[in-house]
């Protein structure tokens, strides 16, 4: 069997990183995303075979110094009634989301920062509904029209 190709796995890992960087310093993925700014994501993306093999404390606390990012207070966990996913399972809804939207690997860090700051984020962080193991297709027909369906 052949894994999946690197790209997509560093989109994965990039994803997983910036739920790690939200849930550590308690902001929203669009808060994270702003402050890294393009350029670090695109580092992120573009090492991330490399800093997958690291610690991910130690690589996000690279980023968190080096874009500033301060404590905020979106806790996304506290409030969990239930099992909480990890990051790095809401990495792979986001990646696959991501996809979904855009299949253009060219495109991924673009698509990631629009995905990532909208609307539907909100849903899948609720932990306590269903969205964000949901089908995937369902999640994107629900981001595609703006709404839950």
């Amino acid at each position: 069997m052949i894994g999946e190709p690197q790209k997509e796995n560093d989109l994965f890992f990039t994803c997983s990183l910036i739920e790690y960087i939200a849930r550590k310093t308690k902001n929203t993925k669009k808060a994270i995303i702003d402050k890294l700014g393009k350029e670090n994501i695109e580092k992120i993306y573009n090492l991330a075979e490399v800093y997958h093999s690291e610690n991910i404390d130690k690589v996000s606390d690279e980023f968190i110094e080096k874009a500033n990012i301060q404590n905020g207070n979106y806790d996304i966990i506290s409030n969990c009634k239930y099992n909480v996913p990890t990051y790095w399972d809401i990495g792979k809804v986001y990646k696959r989301l991501i996809i979904m939207v855009n299949n253009d690997e060219t495109k991924y860090i673009d698509t990631l920062r629009e995905v990532l700051s909208s609307w539907i984020i909100e849903k899948i962080d609720n932990y306590n509904s269903s969205m964000y193991y949901e089908n995937p297709s369902y999640i994107y027909e629900c981001y595609k029209e703006g709404k839950v369906l």
